[in-house]
């Protein structure tokens, strides 16, 4: 990197370093809104650190019909929620449910610079899109531990409802939608999910690809989870849902997700008397299992709208819309 480059001076600043160079892309941001590389860093307490550079395309702000362009206002306000979630509300996170310690952020109008510990360099060198049963109970135990951390905390300077699929986000997916039942039940199941007793933060994305799972000789347990774009109050079905939805195919999700969704529940308990949280033990949890389906048929909502046709087949969806319609 050139030293002209005022991301670099930064990254010395936030980090300690007397030099930060780059050493290799990582990845590009979803619809080239810029890029996760890696800088190597001379003179700090660690070796290297990683950069998310968030520059969007030239985009118009409003569409060819003349109306705003909501994809990509969506997008500037999920950086920003990111960058709030790193400022005010990361460093509450604890091992249990780890993300990468934010050394700075830096925010400008419509551009942003995270300086994040390098996962790899931690000991959490291995992705996995397809997850071992070890890997999803590592997973799955984050989201408990994530979900007792934040219950009944407000989503100050975050999403008031997480997840990138929320409804009020998403207009032209329901109007593209071919399924009228779903489409008409849409406004009571996101007012089921998001008006119940017991609120959490959720994740928002937590697919299987934004959790780094240790590394042969690295770390010695758990997981930690990035990507925290949408991240905000909700029930924590929500994540456990989509999670799901990230790992398995509908007969993999017949199969095991009754046993997952059973062992994130001990594992939701024992986290909440760990932390000595007074809550109605059996009541949260058959207020989220009642909602277990509803989540589902929530995604379901988005899927159908945004890929028409695509996601019909999915048997086991299909089970948790009826699941979910029929208490509507």
């Amino acid at each position: 990197m050139s030293s002209a480059d005022p991301s670099e001076s930064f990254v010395c600043k936030a980090t300690g370093a007397t030099r930060a160079r780059r050493a290799d892309h990582i990845q590009s941001l979803w619809s080239g809104y810029g890029e996760l590389f890696r800088m190597t860093l001379d003179g700090a307490s660690v070796e290297s650190c990683v950069v998310k550079r968030v520059e969007p395309p030239k985009l118009r702000a409003r569409g060819r019909d003349g109306a705003p362009d909501l994809s990509h206002q969506r997008k500037l306000r999920s950086y920003a929620i990111e960058a709030n979630w790193y400022q005010h509300w990361a460093a509450r996170c604890d091992d249990s449910c780890r993300v990468p310690h934010c050394y700075a952020v830096q925010a400008e109008p419509e551009r942003w610079l995270f300086v994040l510990e390098d996962l790899d360099a931690s000991g959490y060198a291995a992705r996995a899109s397809r997850p071992n049963p070890s890997q999803i109970q590592a997973v799955v135990r984050w989201l408990a531990a994530f979900h007792a951390k934040f219950l009944g905390e407000e989503p100050a300077k975050l999403w008031a409802a997480g997840t990138y699929w929320h409804l009020a986000t998403r207009p032209d997916e329901l109007a593209q939608m071919r399924d009228p039942v779903l489409r008409a039940a849409a406004p009571k199941l996101d007012a089921r999910l998001n008006q119940g007793r017991y609120r959490t933060l959720v994740h928002g994305d937590a697919k299987s690809d934004n959790f780094c799972f240790p590394s042969a000789n690295g770390a010695s347990a758990g997981v930690p989870a990035v990507d925290f774009q949408y991240v905000g109050g909700g029930c924590g079905m929500k994540d456990v849902a989509y999670f799901f939805s990230s790992v398995w195919s509908a007969s993999e999700c017949r199969a095991y997700a009754a046993d997952a969704l059973s062992e994130y529940f001990v594992a939701l308990r024992s986290a909440l008397r760990e932390r000595e949280i007074q809550v109605e033990l059996d009541a949260l949890e058959a207020e989220w299992r009642s909602l277990y389906p509803v989540a589902w048929a929530d995604f379901q909502r988005f899927l159908l709208g945004w890929a028409p046709g695509h996601f019909d087949r999915d048997t086991y969806a299909s089970q948790m819309v009826q699941e979910a319609l029929r208490t509507c």
